[in-house]
């Protein structure tokens, strides 16, 4: 089941503008590989899972998956073919806001080149252009 808040304040949210680079989340904390976006974005819940169950799948309980993104933000629509005006539409899905920077997915536990094809995997579902890091030594 995809990812969604149990309590929100607000129910529709504007569309805003995503601006500057991730000042937290831009960091591999958890795992020793990173999954990075290069570029904002909106990512679904539904992605966000597609993404978790490709990489499980591959790791088949080697290593141990961190999923670093949360979608806490909610995309309205109007139905097709109804005309303007009558307000704004009703929330449809969750996407977690996603800035240059941000670590998405975080693996542990395998080596490098099982990560590198890991990632591979789940750059192809990713809506925004992604890059693989490493942790830094302390």
């Amino acid at each position: 089941m995809a990812l969604m808040p149990k309590r929100i304040k607000h129910r529709k949210v504007q569309r805003g503008r995503i601006k500057g680079d991730a000042t937290r989340g831009n960091t591999v904390v958890f795992g020793d590989f990173g999954l990075q976006s290069l570029e904002p974005g909106w990512v679904k819940a539904q992605t966000i899972e597609a993404g978790r169950i490709a990489a499980q799948q591959y790791i088949r309980g080697e290593g141990k998956l961190y999923v670093r993104m949360f979608p806490h933000r909610s995309i309205t629509s109007t139905p097709l073919e109804t005309r303007m005006g009558k307000g704004k539409g009703e929330p449809e899905a969750w996407v977690a806001t996603v800035k240059p920077g941000t670590i998405l997915y975080e693996i542990g536990g395998i080596s490098e080149q099982q990560a590198k094809i890991c990632f591979a995997r789940l750059a192809h579902k990713m809506p925004v252009k992604v890059r693989m890091v490493r942790r830094r030594p302390m």
